[in-house]
């Protein structure tokens, strides 16, 4: 049986990872969040912990070996440094951090590789800290990693869409459409942007658990297809299978009267995430059979059954 512990793991990501890591035979799976919002996953443990509260995370987990950590919550450096300190790290047999895409400085070398140059400091607009403290987060972890002999891993994915999504982001589209309202896109046409569903996340999660290929590598997590704000469109239309109104305005517009599109309107923002393809064999979900299936799952949530 291997042991592996999550940080995190009631939203989202880190949902539909235990989840379909539970389906998994000879996985014992440990939880640790603060419990507002409980799995209920059957053989799943779940400890109420808050991961800051190091004395009290030292008396909820058990004193096992730990075949993998999996951290779903760490944006700063101090969040990794504590979990360390945590676990004995003989006892930490893998450690793998879910970054993000966003640590990248801009650039026109597209699309964007793992070896892209990363920010230097805090970036502009309301999240402008968030990428600066993954960035010095993933420093800290080699750090802590390499002086504690723990093998490690990182992923960064790119614009992350499916079940459980919180953010507004493909939900802003299905509301549209299913209220039969007009859809503002920007007028170009040309922003190209990556996607990758939470069920790659997942799967590329499980594939890399103690697979020595993934040891000290960190791996973007993109799929393939190039989308904009028309393919988005498209895509729409077909895994809904409705006629979807559209209405195109200048990008000044947009900004002038507020309509909050989740994507980029007037850049790229193109990462390559072909690095998990060759060093692991691992193979994306075509966008279009992500979206049917974010699609179905929106349907019974918005009509309450789930």
């Amino acid at each position: 049986m291997k042991n592996v512990l999550v940080i995190g793991g009631s939203y989202f990501v880190g949902k539909v990872f235990v989840e379909e890591l539970s389906k998994v035979p000879d996985y014992a799976i440990y939880v640790v969040n603060r419990g507002n919002v409980p799995l209920g996953i059957q053989g799943v443990t779940e400890i109420k912990c808050d991961r800051h509260d190091t004395e009290a995370m030292s008396e909820a987990i058990p004193s096992i070996v730990w075949n993998a950590v999996v951290d779903f919550c760490a944006y700063t450096p101090e969040d990794i440094t504590t979990m360390v300190s945590t676990l004995p790290s003989h006892a930490i047999g893998q450690y793998i951090f879910i970054s993000t895409s966003s640590i990248y400085e801009k650039t026109n070398k597209l699309p964007i590789g793992e070896d892209a140059l990363q920010v230097t400091g805090p970036q502009q607009g309301p999240h402008g800290d968030y990428a600066y403290n993954k960035h010095l987060a993933e420093e800290e972890f080699k750090i802590q990693c390499s002086e504690n002999n723990i093998p490690w891993t990182i992923f960064r994915p790119t614009f992350i869409y499916g079940k459980y999504n919180y953010a507004p982001r493909e939900s802003y589209f299905f509301d549209l459409v299913q209220e039969g309202e007009t859809i503002i896109i920007p007028d170009n046409g040309l922003a190209l942007f990556t996607f990758v569903s939470v069920w790659d996340v997942a799967r590329a999660i499980i594939v890399c658990i103690g697979n020595k290929n993934a040891y000290t590598k960190a791996f973007n997590l993109s799929g393939e297809e190039l989308v904009s704000y028309p393919r988005l469109m498209d895509v729409f239309r077909i895994v809904t299978g409705k006629r979807i109104s559209i209405e195109s305005m200048s990008v000044h517009q947009i900004d002038a009267q507020g309509i909050p599109l989740p994507f980029p309107l007037d850049e790229h923002l193109l990462y390559s995430g072909t690095l998990i393809t060759k060093v692991m064999g691992f193979s994306y979900m075509p966008f279009i059979d992500g979206m049917k299936k974010t699609y179905e799952w929106y349907k019974q949530k918005r009509s309450g059954k789930i």
